[in-house]
């Protein structure tokens, strides 16, 4: 392209700016671009040293990056990658089909794969490596992210290597009624999305919440290289690959930690944008252009950007093109114009684009209809797409973007290629079936076709022996999730939390207890270098800023500065070995730095064990759909949710005072929420948490709610331990005061409940009572979940009727069997938190909630717990309430 030739209308003098552009192609011509590179440098900086008020423009010509004389060889068989590619397209979409046409309601995606299947093949026959599973052992593996949408064509893939059988697709959506489902042998359902909850074989990375994938594959090639640098772990030579949809990066997650991606450095991330143009609804930027507006923020954050924007079928049109009509014509045309481009015939494509003017007409000349409607995209170009993975996976020092261009529905034809219903077409008529039959030269017969058979080669075919021929070149199948893992000892609790069993009294937060009970175990010679503490930018509130000199925050460049208090004993300290990760302001980063070190074990084959400690305020109601996601990946760790309750965190008001936490941390499975009042049941929670994660190596994660609130610390007899893991023990005991009561009359009894920060309230309540004449039992409740998880265990569909002293009944209700009186129950949570056991009382008890619904004030302890009616005096008049209406 002869860029001289092209005039501007703003130039004014034309001959001057001929004479700079030459001056430019001659540097190029006998210097290379490394020179040109260095000169045009240098010349920026002399402008913003001028103040000229210019920068370089951060969006280049809607042109592939790579030029066609820059093109690796491509690395196979390029007739048989198309062949095979056309195979995973027809059985996605026979498999979506025919699950639609048999039921109607499944849904499923077509379109989204449609797109990628390009983009997925070249990935999974040249660049994607699974982890070596040979006896010698090898390449660890590559971590890939994939967009959600396109998972019909995964298990298509699956199909053809073997992994899944013709009646594995068959049910599709169906995981219920699948007869491996019902307990016999046969077909596995498949899930709708990435699960690896579901397919713990199979999935390996939960992308199905838009924005969790991208924000998660960052921090996960993060986290490789924290192994890394801490010599846990070689990462070197392992990338990270996402692939994500141009609609997704709308999602705030998508684009909160770019900036992070380029400061560390992680050429270890590839990401690939799948730029087909369309969201759900209709265009991603109909007035505009998101792969532009991609390059914009993705160049600006320090990224690496590769347009793969045109495919081989356009190098021709690009050479002849030597004024530059195309570029001038792409550069006016927003994607909502190539939307309808992509939906259109040829004939409509030579009018309406070609037809522009005569430049672009004379380009088209001698091309017919078909063949300017088979002009690919780049992202469905296998020669294309490989030039720009090599490119990618050589390039150092920074994470790569690829920005795919291609077409939603790609082959759908009038069925559904471009159109702004295609995210949701499920079903195809015979008409269409034989069009996309023909479209992608597929060897069905009509009947076939039509009645949307699956179609796999033989197995000495030279498709399916290239299949696997690349696959073992790569070290094995993709997706597949592992789980071999080490078992990592647990110290004894004795050896780390003495003083919290045995506090004699002592005043201290169960915050504090914690920070010195983590300062324990990483002194544990096996166990602590494994362990990761994470912060998003509160250690010092937390008071773990003693762990700063004695392990170190975590940073790729060290510490390159003398910190202002580096002659203090709690000196910031940041080491390219430290093993706290300070993530700075970002809860959704912190949380996806927790979640890459619970997986370790299944990603790694290396088992972390993480602490995330946060303002709980922050943690479920902030970045819940995160939590989620890693109780989908089967995390292992703990989250801390710190100056927890709604009345523990005086003053701060209503955006940080917690009373539903442990609401919604009920509602995640695999998911075990503690709120411990006392140190010593702390302890025995985390050795418990520990043993059964490190040890037992069971899918499961803790929910710790922390106070900041010192009072005194009783001593927890070993004999309760079981009892705290169960979910509640017999605390205390106050017996009515001597004389408090008229002789002969009898005795009133009370037992009361109470959890985490309103514990102690419950403690002071039980005291008021004893000494106006009732007998008050304490119940320390360390779980309210795990009591209402076992006791439905244990009675399904029963309610409080059922239970009694049966051996099955449930453990909250033999524990309340054994206290008398109407029972109150208090806690720092709305009420529907102590609710949740209603169900299980014994038979005839009264009882009565105590909790903080509603939003929080600032003001003192004393007062929120007035307001609330939580405080002492607010239970001990909900117990003489509920004891003047006992019968």
């Amino acid at each position: 392209m002869d860029f001289a030739q092209m005039n501007d209308p703003l130039d004014t003098d034309p001959g001057e700016t001929g004479e700079w552009q030459d001056a430019l192609a001659a540097l190029l011509a006998t210097q290379g671009p490394e020179r040109a590179r260095f000169v045009l440098d240098t010349l920026a900086r002399q402008a913003r040293t001028a103040r000229i008020g210019w920068q370089p423009e951060l969006c280049t010509p809607y042109v592939n990056t790579i030029a066609v004389d820059q093109q690796p060889p491509f690395a196979g068989d390029l007739a048989i990658e198309e062949r095979l590619a056309s195979l995973m397209r027809w059985n996605a979409l026979a498999m979506v089909a025919r699950a639609n046409q048999a039921y109607g309601d499944l849904g499923g995606h077509i379109a989204s794969y449609a797109s990628a299947a390009d983009l997925f093949e070249v990935g999974f026959n040249h660049f994607f490596h699974a982890r070596d599973q040979s006896p010698e052992g090898g390449h660890l593996g590559d971590l890939v992210f994939f967009q959600p949408h396109s998972a019909p064509g995964v298990y298509a893939r699956a199909y053809l290597e073997g992994r899944l059988s013709e009646a594995d697709l068959g049910y599709y959506r169906q995981e219920l009624t699948s007869p491996a489902a019902l307990g016999g042998t046969g077909a596995r359902g498949l899930c709708s999305y990435p699960h690896p909850y579901l397919m713990p074989d199979f999935w390996q990375f939960p992308t199905g919440s838009m924005g969790i994938g991208p924000i998660s594959s960052i921090y996960h090639a993060r986290f490789m290289r924290y192994l890394t640098h801490r010599q846990l772990l070689d990462c070197a030579n392992r990338k990270v690959w996402g692939v994500f949809g141009d609609g997704e990066m709308d999602e705030p997650e998508s684009m909160s930690a770019l900036t992070l991606a380029a400061r560390e450095g992680l050429d270890n991330l590839v990401w690939v944008v799948n730029c087909n143009l369309q969201r759900l609804d209709g265009p991603v930027r109909g007035n505009g252009r998101i792969i532009d507006e991609l390059e914009k923020l993705f160049s600006g954050a320090g990224w690496n950007v590769i347009k793969l924007i045109w495919g081989s079928d356009w190098d021709g049109l690009f050479a002849r093109d030597t004024s530059g009509a195309l570029a001038r014509a792409f550069a006016g045309t927003v994607d909502g114009q190539m939307q309808t481009f992509a939906a259109k015939d040829g004939r409509y494509n030579r009018e309406t684009f070609f037809g522009q003017n005569e430049e672009l007409a004379r380009l088209a000349q001698g091309m017919t209809d078909e063949q300017i409607d088979r002009l690919k995209r780049g992202g469905h170009d296998l020669v294309k797409i490989h030039a720009a993975y090599a490119a990618a996976a050589a390039h150092q020092g920074q994470p790569t973007v690829i920005l795919a261009h291609t077409k939603k529905g790609y082959g759908m034809g009038k069925a559904g290629q471009g159109k702004m219903t295609t995210h949701s077409q499920k079903k195809l008529d015979e008409k269409e079936l034989i069009e996309f039959r023909n479209r992608f030269n597929l060897p069905l017969s009509d009947a076939q076709a039509t009645s949307l058979a699956f179609f796999k080669p033989a197995a000495d075919s030279p498709e399916i022996q290239y299949l696997h021929a690349r696959r073992q070149a790569l070290g094995g199948y993709l997706p597949r999730r592992d789980t071999a893992c080490a078992t990592l000892p647990v110290p004894e609790l004795a050896r780390y939390a003495a003083f919290a069993l045995q506090p004699e009294g002592k005043e201290m937060s169960t915050t504090m207890a914690f920070v010195r009970m983590l300062g324990g175990l990483l002194k544990d010679a096996k166990l602590g270098p494994r362990i990761v503490p994470i912060v998003a930018d509160e250690a010092r509130t937390f008071g773990m800023a003693n762990l700063f000199k004695q392990v170190g925050i975590y940073s790729s460049l060290g510490q390159r500065y003398a910190p202002e208090d580096i002659g203090s004993v709690l000196s910031y300290r940041e080491a390219i070995d430290g093993q706290i990760l300070e993530e700075g302001i970002s809860e959704a980063g912190a949380m996806a730095s927790w979640t890459a070190a619970a997986t370790s074990y299944s990603v790694h084959g290396l088992a972390m064990l993480p602490f995330y400690i946060y303002y709980s305020m922050f943690g479920f109601q902030r970045v819940g759909d995160q939590i989620w996601a890693a109780a989908d990946q089967r995390a292992r760790g703990f989250l801390l949710g710190a100056t927890s309750g709604r009345t523990t965190l005086s003053g701060e008001g209503l955006q940080h005072q917690d009373g539903s936490s442990h609401l919604i941390a009920a509602t995640i499975p695999n998911c075990k929420a503690y709120d411990p009042a006392f140190a010593g049941e702390l302890a025995v929670i985390l050795q418990h948490g520990m043993h059964e994660m490190l040890v037992e190596q069971q899918d499961v994660f803790y929910y710790l709610t922390l106070m900041n609130e010192n009072y005194a610390q009783p001593n927890l007899p070993p004999n309760v331990h079981a009892d705290v893991i169960s979910g509640c023990y017999r605390f205390g005991h106050y017996p009515a005061a001597a004389g408090a009561r008229e002789p002969g009359s009898a005795a009133l009894k009370v037992t009361l409940m109470g959890s985490g920060a309103i514990l102690t309230e419950v403690i002071k309540a039980a005291h008021l009572l004893a000494a106006q004449g009732v007998d008050a039992e304490v119940i320390s409740v360390t779980s309210w979940s795990e009591l209402a998880r076992q006791a439905q265990a244990s009675s399904p569909g029963e309610t409080s009727a059922a239970c009694d002293t049966d051996a099955g009944a449930a453990f909250v209700t033999a524990k309340l069997l054994q206290t008398e009186g109407p029972i109150v129950a208090a806690t720092d949570y709305v009420r529907a938190v102590p609710e949740s056991i209603r169900a299980y009382l014994p038979p005839g008890r009264a009882y009565t909630t105590l909790g903080t619904d509603g939003f929080g004030r600032s003001d003192t302890r004393a007062a929120l717990r007035r307001y609330f009616s939580v405080d002492a005096a607010s239970i001990e008049r909900a117990a003489w309430r509920a004891l003047q209406a006992s019968p």
